[in-house]
């Protein structure tokens, strides 16, 4: 499939005509999508009044209708799923066995018990149905509910599961979801809008969401629908770029909720060498968190950090750990890391100039592009850790956790740590310098959607959290009887 079609959704509405050509990231190739701009009219919701029958919708019905979807959604036997793999393998950077991988675990994420607990654990049920009392200490009675609002949702395209994690976000909080289909995955969130129009045709749920592609950047079109009138709050994931030009629409009445680019590291103690058998597992945990989706994702381990000194000997079990972990990458299931599909020129250019610089840098493997391990030896980074990717990761040997502390900022969003122990010596001090998730070695990129996200709740600023308010003029001191000042 070099060349496809992307409809337009449109509340239940399938779309399809008045064509235009886009291009996708991955090459020259491309796919038709309708004119965004002959329909940008209709991509908002309008009137708010109409999202009455979603806030109606009990939290044990829209779990049913997810559970149906996620049922709906096998690989095997969904055709539109079948169709999205096919244009993902034209405009996504993933080979076909990653990216088939990232659509077997749909089902699980529509799984009622993995909902109800997203909705518990990120917002409260008891929120999503209905008004939360609480007295208050000066004697007022408040009651909170959290409503969904109308929003815009521009994904990321990291596979079937972001598409996923979007629409199941948007179906909790009962929000009116405008979903922005990614270039280089534009058809899952489509598959996915489209089987629940099969699974409930004319369910509120399927009735609040859209799914469209414009191409970013778009400031005719965006400044049409970028206003607090047509859509209340904005969920941008993306690159830096993408996330700046977003930001400019900000205004009172639009909320941006930026899940923005970040980068993860890895910290390993000196345990990791009390034995061989230890040695084994400290790289194939490491090489699991480098290797998981080719390295594409935010949470995936570039720069690793080793408690091993930097003398003569230190040096020495950095490089022996550094092998261990390109053995342990290549020996990765292809369903989650393989030999990447595209590789970064410059970065290659950078690792032939560093076999070079044999005082400098141990470079493992890479000579056919199957991605390496470049092991420092004086104790720094590469000057080029910004360009690691395609499985490539630099091992730092240090002698201080305090080296390593220093090299946490506010763009650091996983730590991968080993041990425990180490961990929970730094999980106070790590989130001063910035870090944002602290998670074993070998599970930055097992991630559920139960957890905070980039240090923010996403989920909860979703909603609108609305107060109910009485005041007894017996119990809460009224202003009107204050005495006057003398």
């Amino acid at each position: 499939m070099s060349h496809f079609d992307v409809p337009l959704f449109i509340r239940g509405e399938l779309i399809e005509g008045d064509w235009e050509s886009f291009g996708v990231r991955a090459g020259d190739e491309g796919f038709r999508a309708p004119n965004p701009h002959k329909y940008v009219d209709r991509l908002p919701l309008g009137d708010p009044a109409r999202m009455a029958d979603l806030q109606a919708v009990p939290f044990d019905e829209i779990l049913d209708v997810l559970e149906a979807l996620g049922r709906a959604l096998v690989f095997e036997s969904n055709a539109y799923i079948q169709e999205a793999y096919e244009a993902g393998l034209v405009a996504a950077n993933y080979p076909p066995s990653i990216l088939r991988n990232s659509y077997l675990g749909l089902p699980f994420a529509f799984a009622r018990d993995a909902v109800r607990e997203l909705a518990e654990t990120r917002v409260g049920i008891d929120h999503l149905e209905g008004w939360v009392p609480r007295t208050l200490s000066d004697g007022r009675e408040i009651r909170v509910r959290a409503f969904g609002a109308r929003t815009l949702h521009i994904p990321a395209g990291n596979g079937g599961i972001v598409s996923a994690i979007t629409l199941i976000r948007s179906a909790i909080t009962r929000g009116d979801a405008i979903i922005k289909a990614p270039s280089n995955d534009p058809l899952t969130a489509m598959a996915i809008a489209r089987t629940l129009r099969d699974v409930a045709p004319d369910h509120p749920l399927t009735r609040h969401v859209t799914v469209a592609y414009w191409k970013g950047g778009d400031e005719a079109l965006e400044s049409q629908l970028y206003r607090p009138e047509h859509i209340e709050k904005i969920v941008a994931w993306g690159g830096f770029a993408s996330a700046k030009h977003v930001a400019r629409y900000i205004q009172p009445g639009l909320e941006l909720i930026s899940l923005d680019p970040k980068r993860s590291t890895t910290i390993i103690g000196p345990e990791a060498f009390a034995d061989d058998a230890t040695l084994d597992e400290v790289a194939t945990r490491a090489a699991c968190d480098i290797g998981v989706a080719n390295q594409e994702a935010c949470a995936s381990a570039r720069v690793l950090y080793v408690l091993s000194g930097t003398d003569a000997e230190g040096i020495a079990r950095a490089n022996r750990l550094g092998e261990r972990i390109y053995r342990a990458l290549l020996e990765l299931p292809p369903a989650i890391s393989t030999r990447p599909k595209t590789f970064d020129r410059e970065l290659r250019d950078h690792l032939n100039a560093s076999r070079l610089s044999d005082d400098f840098y141990r470079v493992i493997g890479g000579e056919d592009d199957e991605g390496a391990i470049v092991v420092s030896q004086l104790g720094e980074p590469v000057d080029f850790a910004a360009l690691l990717s395609g499985r490539v990761a630099n091992l730092v040997p240090v002698d201080d956790i305090d080296e390593v502390t220093r090299a946490v900022t506010a763009y650091t969003q996983t730590v991968g740590i080993y041990p425990e122990s180490l961990k929970r010596a730094l999980r106070d001090r790590l989130p001063l310098h910035g870090a944002q998730r602290l998670t074993s070695l070998g599970y930055a990129c097992h991630v559920t959607p139960a957890m905070p996200q980039d240090a923010i709740e996403p989920v909860r600023r979703m909603c609108k959290w609305v107060v109910d308010e009485e005041c007894d003029p017996e119990r809460v001191a009224p202003m009107w009887r204050l005495a006057p000042p003398p």
